[in-house]
């Protein structure tokens, strides 16, 4: 059975280490990428079972790398968990609008 891989794109050092650490533990194989354009080229090559996706980014944004995701039909349907510290409630819509599922 092949393992599961799970992109984690956080650019803060430590959550991207604590946030991998625990998935590994969980018995998935992780990749790490830093920014926008890492996440991208990350997508492609490593063909991931799920994204988790920060949304404050350099270079590219998460906002535009799902956008990005759910526009191209090889990954349009890649599960893509969004993590922010953002707390403000306009996420949940404003996450819907570029193709995120919001848990009921």
């Amino acid at each position: 059975m092949k393992q599961q891989t799970v992109l984690v794109v956080e650019d803060e050092e430590d959550i991207l280490e604590l946030v991998a650490y625990n998935l590994e533990q969980a018995g998935l194989r992780t990749v790490k990428a830093r920014d926008g354009e890492e996440a991208m080229a990350a997508v492609f090559r490593e063909r991931p079972d799920l994204v988790v996706l920060d949304i404050m980014l350099p270079k590219i944004d998460g906002k535009e790398v799902c956008r990005r995701i759910r526009q191209n039909e090889k990954t349009r349907s890649l599960p893509v968990i969004m993590l922010t510290a953002l707390a403000e409630r306009w996420i949940g819509s404003w996450a819907l609008s570029w193709g995120q599922t919001i848990p009921a």
